[in-house]
C-alpha cells in the first residue's frame, strides 16, 4: 500500500476535534501524508462554534494550486467550504487535477446545529463540486437538505442516494449515525448496487468530527489504491475505533481518539 499524499480542503477547528485538525490526524494514522488548504478559521470548542472567519476564495485556490504543482496530490477531500465563491474556487482548482479521487463531505451544520454552509453555496455545491466527486458522504440531515425530502426509511435513503448520485457524483455514502436504534446502518450506492455497513451504536456524546474523520479516511484509502468498498469499510471501522478511544475531553460533544488505541511514540 503506497504512502498517499492526501489534501484536505476544510476549515480549522480551534478545539482540534474536527476540520483540518481531525483530517490530518486521520490521514497520518492511516498511513498517508496530509496536506491542507484552509477555508476558514473558527473559534469553537466541544460546546459549539463561537465565531467563523472565512478566507478569501483566491487564498483557498492558491493553496490548492501550490500543493498540486509541487508535491502532487493522490487524493483529496472537501469539508467546510462556507461561501459560494469558495465552493466555485475549490471546484475550479480541483478540476485542474483530472482523475483525482475526491471525497466530498457536504458540511452544512456543526454538531451543535450551527450553520457552516451559506444557503446560496448549496447550489454551487450541487452544480460544480458534486460532479467532480468520487464519493459524497452526507449524514441524514445533509441528505435531506440536498434532495429536499425526508431521508429516514430504507426506501427514502436509497431514493436519496440515487438522486444525489444523479447530481454527478460517482458514489454516495449516506451515513446513519443520526438515525435511531441500537445499530448504525451506512448505505453506499455506486450506481450499480447498494451496500450496507452495519455497526453497533456506541452511546456517547464524544462524537465531534466523525464526518470529517470518515471522509478523510475514505480519501486516504482511495489515494492508497483501495477499491471504493474497501476504502469505505476501513473508514467506517476506523471511526468506530476512534469513538471507542475518545479521550473524554470537554463538557459538550467531545473529540474522537484519533490514535485509535495506538501507543504513543517514545
Amino acid at each position: 500500500m503506497r504512502y498517499a499524499k492526501v489534501l484536505t480542503v476544510a476549515g480549522s477547528d480551534s478545539g482540534g476535534g474536527a476540520g483540518i485538525e481531525a483530517d490530518l490526524k486521520t490521514i497520518e494514522r492511516l498511513g498517508g501524508y496530509g496536506m491542507a488548504a484552509v477555508t476558514a478559521v473558527t473559534a469553537q470548542n466541544t460546546r459549539g462554534v463561537q465565531g467563523i472567519w472565512e478566507l478569501p476564495a483566491e487564498a483557498v485556490s492558491r493553496q490548492i494550486g501550490a500543493v498540486a504543482e509541487d508535491l502532487g496530490v493522490d487524493a483529496a477531500k472537501c469539508g467546510m467550504l462556507g461561501s459560494a465563491a469558495t465552493v466555485r474556487a475549490t471546484a475550479r482548482a480541483l478540476a485542474r487535477c483530472p482523475g483525482l479521487p475526491l471525497v466530498v463531505d457536504p458540511v452544512m451544520r456543526a454538531k451543535g446545529g450551527d450553520r457552516l454552509l451559506a444557503p446560496e453555496a448549496e447550489t454551487a455545491l450541487r452544480d460544480e463540486l458534486l460532479p467532480l466527486a468520487t464519493l459524497v458522504t452526507p449524514n441524514l440531515p445533509e441528505a435531506e437538505a440536498l434532495v429536499g425530502a425526508a431521508v429516514r426509511t430504507r426506501f427514502e435513503r436509497e431514493e436519496a442516494a440515487r438522486r444525489i448520485r444523479g447530481m454527478g457524483a460517482g458514489a454516495v455514502l449516506i451515513k446513519g449515525g443520526h438515525g435511531d436504534g441500537d445499530e448504525v446502518e451506512d448505505l453506499l450506492y455506486d450506481g450499480e448496487g447498494f451496500y450496507v455497513f452495519r455497526g453497533t451504536r456506541i452511546e456517547t456524546q464524544h462524537t465531534h468530527g466523525t464526518g470529517c474523520t470518515l471522509s478523510a479516511a475514505a480519501a486516504t484509502g482511495l489515494g492508497q489504491g483501495l477499491g471504493l468498498k474497501e476504502a469505505v469499510d476501513r473508514a467506517i471501522r476506523y471511526v468506530q475505533a476512534a469513538i471507542r478511544h475518545a479521550p473524554g475531553y470537554g463538557s459538550g460533544h467531545g473529540p474522537l481518539g484519533h490514535h485509535a488505541g495506538q501507543r504513543p511514540w517514545i
